[in-house]
């Protein structure tokens, strides 16, 4: 993966989580540097672990893009997703446009604001919290194994938090 000026050896690491316990119910891992093409998969591998789409979805600036937006609207998902790595383009398409107006209209209130509440702490209680700094296996598929095995570690704790 490209950071700064060269290359590392580094994963791109996704999760969806679910908003009411924070729980993640899809994961994946991979080397693109880019979370543009990883929503897709995600809302399929959603629907296929919990036999139903979503209902919404809040994500960052990096999956902003055409098609993104049109897949949410195909799939009946109401979808707030930030638009600031377009900010410096003076024309961009009416998808993009729609979602500014939407994120606007919303001000403090928007539901996208909600993502800061949901997705990071669980990035955060994996890193700080587990202690979890690096990959201790090489190779992609062997890589995407360990991160599946944090992420089930990470919800059978916060299920056993719950049960609690």
């Amino acid at each position: 993966m490209k950071s700064g000026d060269h290359f590392i050896q580094g994963y791109n690491a996704q999760i969806a989580v679910d908003g009411y316990r924070q729980i993640i119910v899809a994961q994946s891992l991979n080397n693109n540097g880019s979370d543009m093409h990883q929503m897709i998969p995600l809302l399929k591998q959603i629907r296929t672990n919990l036999g139903r789409q979503a209902k919404e979805v809040s994500s960052d600036s990096g999956y902003c893009s055409t098609l993104n937006l049109k897949e949410l609207k195909k799939r009946h998902i109401r979808g707030c997703v930030a638009t600031q790595l377009h900010r410096r383009h003076r024309t961009v398409g009416r998808w993009i446009q729609r979602m500014r107006q939407r994120l606007r209209q919303g001000a403090r209130r928007s539901r996208y604001r909600l993502r800061k509440q949901i997705v990071e702490p669980v990035f955060g209680q994996i890193k700080q919290a587990r202690g979890f700094r690096q990959f201790l296996l090489r190779g992609e598929n062997n890589v995407a194994c360990e991160w599946s095995l944090l992420c089930t570690a990470h919800n059978l704790l916060k299920l056993a938090a719950a049960r609690g």
